[in-house]
């Protein structure tokens, strides 16, 4: 089986290099991009299974970047972890809104780096296994909930047929709850469900919430979340 391929995305060359040797010894294959039209020229020679991106880079903002591959159908499941120097709470936010898989903040540990590659592959493609290659007849995964409608295998979303623009982490709260309707999250639950591997707190869940509840707002699915005091939230059974 080949190994993952990890693409670096880092402006620095000695942090570039460092980040390479760390996941080379782990027996990651890599490749390097210092800006994000080198990273695109990498994809056109071998897709990667996993991209290593960093925040601040001289041609284009990482983030911005990263929401243009979680627009893309083609790119909307693929694992990116953010691999930046700004680490405060507003920055994880902003980062794990934008749709990063996980966040890990400069300087790092090579062994934790290298932890939460393999966590985010396993989740994504099983064991750390290239996740690029995809099945031979692949079945789309469309939840239903009242007005409701949502397909995983594309990231869409719509109320009564209208769509409903909703970042990563919106669209897999939204359809957390929209597949178990009736059933109380806690915010633990939902930390534990949504970022499994990243270092935020439950201030997260109701920054995020707050923003589902906008993007919600009238639409026919605007009263679908209900807070349930002192424990967490839920879908309303329809």
């Amino acid at each position: 089986m080949t190994a993952p391929l990890l693409l670096i995305v880092e402006d620095e060359a000695a942090i570039r290099e460092l980040v390479a040797f760390v996941c080379e010894a782990e027996s990651f294959r890599t490749a390097r991009a210092g800006s994000v039209a080198e990273a695109k020229e990498a994809f056109r020679r071998e897709r990667p299974d996993l991209v290593l991106l960093d925040r601040m880079l001289p041609d284009r903002s990482g983030l911005d970047w990263l929401k243009d591959l979680r627009s893309s159908s083609d790119t909307a499941g693929l694992p990116v972890i953010l691999l930046t120097a700004r680490g405060d709470e507003a920055d994880r936010v902003a980062g794990l809104d934008a749709g990063a898989d996980d966040y890990v903040v400069k300087p790092f540990l090579p062994r934790e780096l290298t932890a939460r590659v393999r966590a985010v592959l396993r989740r994504k493609g099983g064991s750390g296994a290239p996740v690029n290659a995809a099945p031979a007849e692949e079945h789309e995964h469309v939840i239903t909930c009242g007005p409701l409608l949502m397909n995983e295998t594309r990231f869409e979303a719509t109320a009564d047929g209208v769509p409903l623009k909703l970042s990563a982490k919106e669209f897999k709260l939204l359809s957390l709850f929209a597949s178990k309707p009736g059933r109380v999250f806690s915010r633990q639950n939902l930390l534990d469900a949504v970022w499994p591997s990243a270092f935020v707190d439950e201030r997260t869940v109701d920054v995020h919430m707050l923003r589902l509840r906008k993007a919600l707002a009238g639409t026919a699915a605007e009263d679908l979340i209900e807070t349930v005091r002192g424990v967490g939230y839920r879908c309303r059974d329809v």
